[in-house]
């Protein structure tokens, strides 16, 4: 048995300029963080002739041709995993369809597991390019690559998307005290609203494939913001980069009008109100999670908990996608981004 697990993440600035619709011919910058919130896969040999799949459904198959999660299909495919006498799990510790970027940590934490299964070990840059691969090239959904690469190398991390497709990532260069109270002052609540990501995205993807110049303009603009938040916590300005929270949700909420709706704009002026010196709504928009930046984490999580919002409390993940159990687990990532800061 085999057990796998992939950090979800939260965007810091910049999201969105990681589409090959923008990047391909205009460069992508963005700022994540991999936090300890997982998806967890299970791989388990058995003796029967087919293949088990469990995921919010069961599923059944002898081939893997016949596998329906789409996901789960092309992987197997890409790393050549039979489907007899298999048996595959998976969980998550926060639902699907809520924008902490579940699809790609899926997708890492299977493609880890299926190698290992067969005595593989890619890098995780390796491991990133080929989930991007499946869902971008194979699946053609119109998504980016921070939630692979994120799920992947964990940490808090700056990704530059470069035109021919390679990206390049490095850890924020920011001070352990910073990182400390960035961690501490982050607050995350559910709306209670799930989404696809696809969905949302299709549209800003449409977009710039069309040239829209006003859906460009936005995407450099968040780009450009994504540069100010990274030079903002690098320099250690929280309440700057809580600003930045603020121009950049205002900005997002332009691309589409299915962005927000009245209840979380609602919700993300009451946090402000109460404590939130920052905010914005995480992933592609339409529902999932509001964070905030605050120095009153209690007041606000008083308010919003009454107000009928969740708290989901978290800390950063350093470690990205590895091995917890079942095989040699790849060497923690965490010395050497330290190495590299």
């Amino acid at each position: 048995m085999i057990i796998t697990r992939s950090p979800l993440r939260i965007s810091l600035g910049g999201g969105g300029t990681d589409l090959p619709s923008y990047y391909r011919e205009h460069t992508g910058f963005l700022v994540a963080a991999a936090i300890d919130r997982h998806v967890h896969i299970v791989i388990n040999r058995t003796i029967l002739p087919e293949m088990i799949l469990k995921y919010s459904q069961t599923e059944r198959v002898t081939d893997v041709g016949e596998v329906q999660h789409p996901l789960v299909r092309e992987a197997m495919r890409l790393v050549g995993t039979p489907a007899d006498g298999l048996e595959i799990a998976a969980m998550a510790d926060i639902p699907a369809g809520t924008g902490l970027g579940s699809s790609g940590s899926f997708c890492t934490a299977l493609l880890r597991g299926l190698h290992a299964l067969r005595n593989g070990n890619p890098s995780a840059a390796e491991i990133a390019e080929q989930a991007c691969h499946i869902e971008i090239d194979r699946l053609k959904e119109p998504v980016g690559k921070q939630d692979q690469f994120i799920a992947a190398v964990g940490g808090v991390t700056c990704f530059r998307f470069h035109p021919d497709g390679h990206v390049e990532y490095w850890p924020l260069r920011a001070s352990s005290d910073t990182l400390r109270k960035l961690e501490q002052n982050l607050v995350l609540y559910f709306t209670g609203y799930t989404r696809s990501a696809s969905e949302v995205l299709r549209e800003q993807d449409t977009k710039t494939k069309a040239a829209d110049q006003s859906m460009i303009d936005n995407l450099h603009f968040i780009k450009d913001l994504g540069l100010k938040s990274k030079d903002a916590l690098e320099g250690g300005d929280l309440r700057a980069f809580a600003e930045l929270m603020n121009v950049h949700w205002r900005s997002k909420k332009k691309r589409s009008g299915n962005m927000s709706n009245s209840r979380i704009d609602e919700w993300y002026d009451l946090g402000l109100k109460n404590g939130g010196l920052g905010g914005k709504l995480i992933g592609a928009g339409g529902g999932g999670f509001l964070m905030f930046y605050t120095e009153d984490a209690e007041q606000l999580t008083d308010v919003m908990t009454e107000a009928g919002l969740q708290q989901v409390p978290f800390r950063f993940d350093f470690e990205g996608t590895r091995i917890v159990s079942g095989a040699t687990p790849s060497p923690a990532l965490r010395p050497a981004i330290r190495r590299a800061a």
